[in-house]
């Protein structure tokens, strides 16, 4: 009975972890999917905002995976940069949409700049912080 209460609660625990993954995951897909999205009617905004966008999803994305990996660093930043790589083939057969490089170097900006941070903050002794 120990056995099977032990299999569940590690199941519930890495269900904890890699769901917040993969419903960040769907996000990202169902972004991808959509025809065209437009920021703004000015072309340069229109420009920052995606990218912008684009900093902030994997980052986001980068830290959920790391969390689920328990800070395994460099897997986190492979499994990142392997869903950047298949979303920018998904949306290369989406009408109105196209697979870009670039989007991919703001992918790696955004996973490397929240690397960057939790490194950093991780150095901060609890109780350290400034209020």
């Amino acid at each position: 009975m120990k056995d099977s209460k032990k299999k569940k609660n590690k199941l519930i625990f890495l269900i904890s972890l890699w769901l917040p993954v993969f419903l960040w995951a769907l996000v990202i897909f169902s972004f991808s999917s959509t025809s065209s999205l437009k920021a703004s009617n000015f072309f340069i905004w229109d420009f920052i905002y995606k990218k912008i966008a684009h900093l902030f999803i994997y980052a986001v994305l980068f830290s959920l995976i790391l969390r689920a990996t328990k800070l395994n660093w460099v897997l986190s930043f492979l499994l990142t940069m392997s869903y950047a790589v298949s979303d920018e083939f998904h949306q290369h057969f989406i009408p109105g949409r196209n697979a870009s490089v670039l989007d991919l170097g703001f992918d790696a900006s955004g996973a490397n700049i929240a690397a960057y941070t939790i490194w950093k903050l991780r150095q901060i002794p609890h109780g350290k912080l400034k209020k």
